[in-house]
């Protein structure tokens, strides 16, 4: 198989590989039940005109298996902090006690558990279309080489191998989704 046809399979890989790693982080922010600082990430704040992560101003922590913290590193941040919380629609409602703000998670019912999953199906299929917008986007490549002179047989070659990798990766998703709803129902 000639040089550019092998970049093209590892660039495509490559890529499938970061959409994979985006669905990772984006399932870590959905919560299933137990609190976790994950859930804040991407989370930004109102300090002093621009935005800035969570993380950049405050420190934040599991009390325990359902509360969160947040410790401001200074303390007129708490207003903008509890603010950008309720902007965010996590579906909790930040106690703000003066010096620190704490995240209380209720309990998960039914309907709740089925719209987080509903939320991790979006982000899956998401990460589908990227995988196969990769894909699209190899062949076409592929295409070119040969008309560029490229064999048929190695371009058939080429495009199976780039099919079977769409294929892994399209698996992949699936299992994290499953993973990802079997933790969210699990009471």
């Amino acid at each position: 198989m000639s040089d550019d046809v092998t970049l093209i399979l590892e660039d495509a890989e490559d890529s499938m590989q970061k959409a994979l790693n985006h669905l990772e982080t984006e399932l870590i922010k959905i919560r299933a039940g137990k609190a976790s600082p994950q859930m804040l990430d991407g989370l930004t704040v109102d300090y002093y005109g621009s935005l800035t992560p969570l993380n950049q101003v405050a420190n934040v922590s599991v009390m325990d298996a359902r509360t969160l913290t947040i410790q401001p590193w200074e303390k007129n941040m708490l207003q903008p902090i509890e603010r950008s919380i309720i902007a965010a629609n996590l579906g909790v409602t930040p106690q703000n006690d003066g010096n620190i703000i704490r995240l209380f998670m209720p309990p998960l019912t039914e309907e709740r558990r089925k719209e987080f999953v509903k939320r991790a199906g979006g982000e899956g299929e998401q990460s589908k279309v990227s995988v196969r917008s990769i894909r699209r986007e190899a062949i076409e490549q592929i295409k070119k080489l040969q008309k560029d002179g490229l064999s048929e047989d190695e371009a058939k070659d080429a495009e199976k191998r780039m099919q079977d990798l769409t294929d892994k990766f399209i698996a992949l998703v699936d299992k994290h989704l499953a993973a990802k709803e079997k933790e969210i129902m699990s009471v």
